[in-house]
């Protein structure tokens, strides 16, 4: 049974997200669990997610999840904008709620570039640097 669609294209900060991601090398965007994921071709970006807290699901519908390094994730999970998503979280990823502050894009693009950086091809790496 495939997953509903869990966003509309004027969600907050989806077309602002797509820019910024699909400006990677050979990066394209799919549906997967119902969400717009971002893939080159494996995935490094997601829009919406959702986390568990004492036996529930909290629903983040806009949020930006990312594969963090392991160096980075301490100084992130200190800041309350950022939280452990449901199902992707023990794999590496991070998600940022969008609508906890006002969303500085520069962040945006760099935790997309990082978490890029983490999943790409060391050829989509040099193609990205040599930009």
């Amino acid at each position: 049974m495939p997953h509903p669609v869990m966003f509309s294209d004027d969600d907050l900060g989806l077309a602002e997200l797509r820019t910024v991601a699909l400006a990677f090398p050979e990066a394209f965007e799919k549906v997967s669990w119902g969400r717009p994921v971002f893939c080159a071709p494996k995935m490094f970006a997601m829009y919406g997610g959702s986390a568990k807290a004492d036996g529930a699901m909290i629903a983040y519908p806009y949020a930006l999840l990312v594969k963090v390094d392991e160096s980075d994730r301490r100084s992130l999970e200190q800041d309350t904008r950022f939280f452990f998503p449901a199902y992707m979280g023990p794999f590496g990823w991070l998600g940022l709620d969008l609508t906890a502050a006002e969303v500085d894009w520069d962040e945006v693009r760099e935790l997309v570039d990082a978490s890029f950086r983490l999943v790409a091809a060391k050829r989509l790496i040099r193609e990205l640097d040599a930009r």
